[in-house]
């Protein structure tokens, strides 16, 4: 009889594990302890619930992220495969229903006749020692329990890290003032994907000043507060400068005010939660202030001053490994051989990125794919986690993971350049050659 596989935790990289595991027809026990237990961010029972943003982000290909869509769904991702037939409209970017995203992956991994699913929380890896598993999987994602974790820190050697991942409130549609918003995408007007709150420059000062002095949630006594830089706390945004914000997510470039036929100083963008749109995420607006102050400051947006908040911000703990020390290449702790991680407990960050651990690692498990090469957008982002660094932290995929081009081209081609070598490699690696 063959051996099972063992995965702890049913997010986007546990179920991906799960699901390329199974396609290879190998039997999965995938461990969940949702509704036993939650995180303090997650309210759903379904698997693969997304707790942040609905947005996968740039389908682009000349960005590091929308190439790794497409290698995902050439490996046959079960994540991606879901997420189109759930999609909403976002530009130029990639967005779900979360609700309905969630609700399919659930679906799929329970009618799976490979892979049983276990409604309990896996305190500490001895639990499934009894059974002998032909590995076992750990993604259990940023959140994972505190027992948990401290036994994943018995078993490195060392603490775990943590860092401060925000999330952003979402606003009822209806309530949003249309006398001053109006529907739009950077660079095309007729594009209707994106709610705009515009402000002049003496709203957007008042705003920032406003956000800095906006009472926070404190960190709790043991954690030693970080953040991720690729996901500030807007209030940490607007704390750097008064214009950083403007230039950041509330640049206002491409977008005309239809009231004045001119271009804003600033401009608020809400992004559809759902296909209806009948709930809005207010981009770039992750946050740590206290419910209260969000209410009060954020009704100061023009067009907002009524708004209805569905969900306020807030924010968690994220915690991760040093990966390039208790890792192999191949993500295996060194310090437990048979135990691998997946996820953002891993050292990635971003919900495709942790998807595509656990995919990759359940085709390289069951056999089927090596490590892909560093020139591609998958394989730039496993390389990441074995790359010694001073002080690591947790990274989204980008181009800057890449080996260099060692070619001189001009700035405004070199993502295109990135781009055309990583397809060529990928289709080099996948085809065998």
């Amino acid at each position: 009889m063959s051996k099972t596989y063992a995965i702890v935790g049913a997010g986007l990289a546990g179920c991906e594990a799960a699901w390329q595991l199974a396609q290879a027809r190998c039997d999965v026990v995938l461990y969940e302890m949702k509704p036993q237990r939650f995180s303090p961010a997650h309210q759903s029972t379904n698997l693969a619930e997304l707790v942040c943003s609905n947005s996968f982000r740039s389908a682009e290909l000349e960005t590091g992220i929308g190439l790794l869509k497409l290698e995902m769904a050439e490996l046959g991702s079960l994540v991606m495969d879901v997420a189109k037939g759930v999609e909403v409209p976002a530009g130029k970017a990639l967005a779900v229903d979360r609700e309905l995203f969630a609700r399919e992956m659930t679906r799929r991994i329970e009618e799976h006749p490979r892979i049983t699913l276990q409604r309990r929380e896996i305190a500490n890896l001895a639990e499934l020692d009894d059974a002998e598993h032909a590995a076992i999987i750990i993604a259990a994602g940023p959140l994972a329990s505190d027992a948990l974790s401290s036994d994943l820190s018995r078993i490195v050697g060392q603490d775990s890290l943590a860092f401060y991942d925000a999330i952003a409130p979402i606003v009822l549609t209806e309530t949003v003032d249309m006398n001053v918003a109006f529907w739009a995408s950077r660079y095309a007007p007729e594009n209707k994907d994106y709610l705009n709150c515009p402000m002049n420059e003496e709203e957007y000062l008042t705003f920032v000043r406003a956000l800095v002095a906006g009472e926070k949630v404190a960190p709790r006594e043991f954690e030693k507060e970080m953040h991720f830089e690729g996901c500030l706390p807007i209030e940490v945004m607007a704390e750097r400068g008064e214009m950083t914000l403007a230039f950041g997510p509330l640049k206002p470039v491409g977008l005309i005010d239809p009231r004045t036929g001119k271009q804003p100083h600033a401009v608020v963008q809400l992004r559809a939660e759902n296909r209806e749109k009948t709930a809005m995420n207010m981009v770039g607006f992750q946050t740590k202030l206290k419910y209260g102050e969000q209410k009060r400051i954020f009704s100061t947006i023009p067009g907002l001053a009524h708004a209805e908040f569905l969900r306020m911000g807030s924010i968690h703990r994220n915690t991760y490994v040093l990966a390039p020390e208790v890792l192999t290449p191949t993500l295996e702790l060194r310090t437990r051989p048979g135990t691998y991680l997946a996820g953002q407990i891993s050292g990635v960050e971003g919900y495709l990125e942790s998807a595509a651990t656990g995919l990759w690692l359940g085709l390289f498990l069951s056999g089927q794919r090596e490590l892909p090469p560093v020139e591609t957008a998958l394989g730039a982002l496993l390389a990441h986690l074995r790359t010694p660094a001073k002080h690591f932290q947790p990274s989204n995929v980008h181009f800057g993971l890449m080996p260099a081009l060692n070619m001189k081209a001009p700035k405004k081609k070199r993502k295109a350049l990135y781009a055309e070598r990583a397809r060529e490699v990928w289709k080099r690696w996948i085809e065998g050659e």
